[in-house]
């Protein structure tokens, strides 16, 4: 019994021992993989012992290095931890002063949202207590800014102000701090503006004379005397001139009216007290619309230029009209000059008509009274052509040339309709060149026709009166030869 026990002990220990053995190389592998893993850990997190890699020789240096590993990492985790905490802590201090600052900001506005409530009510006391106080000076001040605010625009265009610039300046200043309902006007202020308006009237009733620096046709500069009339127009050196309030320029106007205006404007200059006749304006300050229609409305040169081709040939046949005219009344004045001294004459001369129809019949006495009388009408009709020369022409004349001007009226009806088909009827000036020579064609045709029908009555009557003395002595002629 005791050697099976002690071979039972045996076995047991010697199986202990196995065991033993088995599990301390099953421990010393799983602490070469975690000391491997441990080592790889510890060059990625770039952590260093010694600056030297180290290879464990025995269990114990293993175990070694296995604790130093863990110890190693415990203190980083501390650490790490430690400044997780920290980090924390500061977080939440900053987070709670952030919360004080608020409660803070959050009072400050419920004071001043009160305080604000507070303000609004003083400013409607306040208000009210000024409408009260004012009283029916409130409706005054309001006429006062009307005033203030129609006087600075008198001003601003008046010509006047060529004289005196800058009257504005306080007018302005006066309708800004009445209309900011804070300050009222003093005393001086509304009596300066009184005397500012004062002023405009009276100096619209004067015609004086001062320097000024003028702009003239050719764009120069140049320093000279201005005569303003009153508030209507300014002067100077004969020529009518144009104010520009937005700028205080005053320059020359490009197109002056007619010379029995600015001949008035310059004996207005060189006027010492005396009256003078001079053209104004009175439909503006700075050039009206009188002026300005004066100025700019065609001369008669200009309207003849509008007339075009149409009016150019309408003239050319009036003017041969006009010298044809003025030829044979000169030439039937002569005629008629030459028949009256052979009236006068018992001598039959061939120079002029009625002598070589006297001279028919005394080459001609001998024949019967018919025979002569055939003669005689002949010798008339001959006449007739020479004394009626260009009469016929005149008559086509004076009948062509309001054709003429009717040609004229439907060509420039033609251009108005094209350029209504092209610019539409909203812009006038596109019309105007066609109505232009529409209307001055046909007022050129019967300019010509007028006249020439007078003259062609003139010289027809002269040239009528010239035969009927011829015919009037060939039947003299006839009747005294059937008497003898």
């Amino acid at each position: 019994m005791k050697t099976v026990a002690m071979s039972s002990i045996a076995m047991g220990i010697k199986t202990s021992f196995y065991v033993l053995v088995k599990n301390t190389f099953l421990l010393a592998l799983l602490s070469i993989g975690w000391l491997s893993a441990s080592v790889v850990h510890a060059e990625n997190s770039e952590i260093k012992t010694t600056g030297v890699k180290k290879s464990a020789a025995s269990l114990d240096e293993l175990l070694q290095m296995i604790k130093t590993a863990t110890i190693s990492e415990s203190k980083e985790h501390a650490n790490r931890e430690a400044e997780f905490k920290q980090a924390k802590a500061q977080q939440k201090q900053k987070l709670k002063d952030i919360q004080s600052v608020k409660a803070a900001e959050e009072r400050k506005a419920e004071q001043l949202e009160k305080t604000y409530a507070e303000n609004e009510l003083k400013l409607v006391a306040l208000e009210e207590q000024l409408q009260k106080r004012l009283g029916t000076l409130g409706e005054m001040f309001g006429h006062l800014t009307s005033a203030a605010g129609d006087t600075r625009t008198t001003l601003s265009h008046s010509i006047v102000s060529a004289q005196y610039p800058g009257r504005t300046a306080f007018l302005d200043e006066l309708i800004a701090k009445m209309s900011s309902n804070t300050q009222l006007p003093s005393m001086e202020e509304i009596e300066n503006l009184w005397f500012t308006i004062n002023h405009e009237m009276v100096e619209g009733a004067r015609v004086v004379k001062f320097p000024a620096t003028i702009t003239n046709a050719e764009g120069e500069q140049i320093k000279q005397d201005v005569v303003r009339v009153g508030a209507f127009n300014l002067l100077s050196n004969g020529s009518y001139l144009n104010f520009n309030p937005a700028t205080g320029f005053m320059n020359e106007l490009a197109r002056q009216p007619g010379r029995q205006y600015t001949g008035a404007a310059a004996e207005l200059e060189q006027a010492s007290g005396e009256f003078t006749q001079v053209g104004i304006d009175p439909t503006g300050p700075s050039g009206g619309s009188l002026l300005a229609a004066l100025i700019h409305s065609p001369r008669l040169i200009e309207r003849w230029h509008q007339g075009g081709i149409v009016g150019y040939f309408i003239t050319f046949v009036g003017a041969c009209a006009l010298l044809l005219a003025l030829w044979r009344f000169m030439v039937l004045i002569g005629v008629s000059s030459k028949v009256n001294a052979q009236l006068q004459s018992q001598t039959a001369d061939s120079d002029n008509p009625l002598g070589r129809v006297l001279k028919v019949g005394e080459d001609n006495e001998n024949l019967d009274v018919e025979s002569l009388e055939l003669k005689l009408h002949e010798q008339v009709l001959k006449e007739r052509p020479a004394i009626e020369l260009g009469i016929a022409l005149l008559k086509i004349i004076a009948m062509v040339a309001p054709l003429l001007g009717l040609l004229g009226t439907v060509v420039g009806m033609i251009v108005t309709f094209q350029a209504i088909t092209i610019f539409g009827a909203g812009d006038p000036k596109a019309m105007a060149g066609g109505i232009s020579a529409a209307l001055v064609t046909t007022v050129l045709g019967l300019c010509v026709a007028i006249p020439t029908v007078l003259l062609h009555t003139l010289v027809n009557g002269k040239a009528q009166r010239v035969l009927h003395i011829l015919e009037e002595q060939s039947a003299g002629l006839i009747a005294q030869k059937a008497e003898g």
